[in-house]
């Protein structure tokens, strides 16, 4: 909370909003006109964007916000919200210096990331750090949340109102929980998961920003438009929710026991793993665009806190304030925005969430195994890093037959390991950002540049 929240206001207040105030020159970077199809690097900024949003655009916006809601209550959807206010500045300066430094794996090709830029940036003494990084996220890289979460969808909407929930791989037709207490539709949805998702990892990440570019955006109009309706249905109810978030935000009369203190961690925590902000994969994607201009890169990496949290997260706290699920202590995660989406749109409104956790879940799991295999890299080379995949399809096995329960605790903690290297170098190096942000905008403005 002290890395996160703290090194994000300190980047908010070290900038003075220099990046905020070019929020749409982000956007009109999207848009191609300052590509430089000879610039070092694999993906255009588009595709960079596209392929972190599709990893924190993910499980995060739908099962993590009911989670937050379940155990801390409306106000730690405030804190989600400064998480993102902050996580932009955190961005802006973790993926600029993602390409300001950096470095070459044992194969001679360009790499971006926290561990590369602890490297070139702080010096070959820091390359513990650079290892503790990755290490750690070998295991937070994994998507063993979305398998679970989506998993669990399936079983709890589709099968469980068809009758076909299964258990035990030896008892195929019996509804029982036996000895080995697995059920038989986790088993099946943990082997197609991993079919689907082998057919883009194995790619690489070319492969990867090309499906998630063409997933993503489509995926999130589906979502939002969905959620919209919610909520425009429940139109005069908004001012009264957007008011109690805020009250609770520093009462915590709502949240599991009363105590603030579950209220502002929940929704940080929460916040953390919905926009990944000072944690350090979303470097690791823009690491890898075709660009000369760092800056360029920290400022289309800013946008995504806005689209992320500050628009899904809060869009997706409204439905499930306005239908009351919120309140019903015998559900959680997932199945809490399932009877939200079915409360709120009769009949279809369940089967449109399903369509949108199977795209999330998906896309999500293609970039974190990008991520994972940056992190192999790292530690054991480039030829060794296509093996980090197969480790990487059994997370996804593993996920779908465990509890939800085991996965917040694992991911969180590995979460909470990577943000301490990422965020103390970016903080050590945050003067760096400064004097190129300064030396981009003066050109910018003395008209150096139209294209590249």
């Amino acid at each position: 909370m002290v890395l996160l929240v703290g090194g994000g206001v300190f980047f908010l207040l070290y900038c003075r909003f220099i990046p905020y105030r070019h929020f749409g020159h982000g956007i009109e970077i999207l848009t191609g006109k300052y590509e430089d199809p000879t610039a070092p690097g694999d993906i255009n900024h588009f595709q960079a964007l596209s392929s972190a949003l599709a990893a924190t655009v993910g499980m995060g916006n739908i099962s993590g916000v009911a989670i937050a809601l379940g155990v801390g209550g409306p106000g730690a959807i405030f804190w989600m919200w400064i998480t993102a206010l902050v996580g932009m500045a955190t961005k802006f300066f973790s993926c600029t210096l993602s390409i300001l430094y950096r470095g070459k794996d044992t194969s001679g090709k360009i790499q971006g990331g926290p561990m590369f830029y602890i490297v070139e940036g702080l010096g070959k003494k820091w390359k513990p750090l650079a290892v503790f990084f990755s290490f750690a996220g070998l295991i937070g890289c994994t998507p063993m949340f979305q398998s679970n979460q989506l998993t669990q969808i399936v079983r709890d909407t589709v099968l469980a109102e068809q009758g076909w929930m299964g258990y035990d791989t030896m008892i195929l037709a019996d509804s029982v929980i036996t000895e080995t207490g697995f059920r038989l539709s986790d088993i099946i949805m943990g082997i197609i998961l991993v079919f689907l998702v082998s057919l883009v990892i194995f790619g690489g990440i070319k492969r990867i920003g090309h499906v998630a570019a063409r997933l993503v955006p489509a995926m999130v109009v589906i979502y939002v438009f969905t959620v919209i309706y919610i909520i425009i249905a429940n139109i005069v109810d908004v001012p009264y929710y957007l008011a109690l978030i805020v009250t609770d935000a520093f009462s915590g009369e709502a949240a599991a026991g009363g105590a603030l203190g579950v209220v502002i961690s929940n929704g940080i925590r929460r916040g953390a793993f919905s926009n990944e902000a000072g944690i350090g994969m979303e470097a690791m994607a823009h690491g890898a665009a075709k660009t000369r201009e760092p800056v360029r890169e920290g400022l289309v990496a800013m946008l995504e806190p806005a689209i992320d949290t500050l628009l899904i997260c809060t869009m997706t706290a409204m439905a499930l304030l306005m239908t009351g699920v919120w309140t019903d202590p015998t559900v959680d995660g997932i199945t809490m925005t399932a009877m939200a989406f079915d409360a709120g749109v009769p009949v279809i409104g369940v089967y449109l969430l399903i369509l949108c956790v199977l795209i999330f879940s998906i896309t999500t799991m293609f970039t974190y195994s990008y991520y994972g295999t940056k992190c192999l890299n790292f530690l054991a080379g480039a030829d060794k890093k296509h093996y980090y995949n197969y480790f990487y399809v059994f997370t996804i096995f593993f996920g779908s037959i465990t509890t939800i329960d085991m996965v917040i605790n694992l991911i969180d903690g590995m979460f909470a390991l990577m943000a301490i290297p990422t965020m103390t170098a970016s903080i050590i190096l945050a003067p760096k950002v400064m004097e190129y942000t300064r030396d981009y905008f003066s050109r910018r403005e003395q008209g150096d540049f139209d294209h590249y």
